[in-house]
């Protein structure tokens, strides 16, 4: 079972990819924007993290940046889970250091598939 950060400022949004990240046996734990999340990575140190782009305080883009240069938490797997779809929003995402890109709304199957790609072990 793996620990995974859900950091979305939606709650609807995290309630649904948390359900989805316990029906596959996971334990989820939450941060409700950017900055938490940066602060909930550093003290919990998940195995993977499944982040929203558009939130309050430090968006996912800024939050990404700064879990993936942390030397504690350099090596989580990032998963940008956002409404922004356009090519160049995946691109920096992905310069930001993230290693994945799911679109929402989420088809829980891509999620899935993410989330089995980029967990350790």
């Amino acid at each position: 079972m793996a620990r995974i950060l859900i950091v979305d400022d939606s709650p609807s949004q995290l309630l649904g990819i948390k359900r989805i990240v316990e029906k596959l046996g996971h334990e989820a734990i939450t941060a409700e924007d950017g900055a938490q999340g940066v602060e909930v990575a550093k003290r919990e140190i998940p195995d993977l993290i499944l982040m929203d782009v558009v939130m309050p305080n430090l968006n996912g883009f800024q939050a990404t940046r700064t879990i993936s240069k942390e030397d504690t938490t350099k090596h989580i797997p990032i998963i940008l889970v956002t409404t922004k779809d356009q090519d160049t929003d995946k691109v920096w995402g992905l310069r930001q250091g993230a290693k994945a890109y799911v679109v929402k709304p989420i088809k829980e199957e891509e999620l899935v598939a993410a989330l089995k790609e980029h967990l350790p072990g």
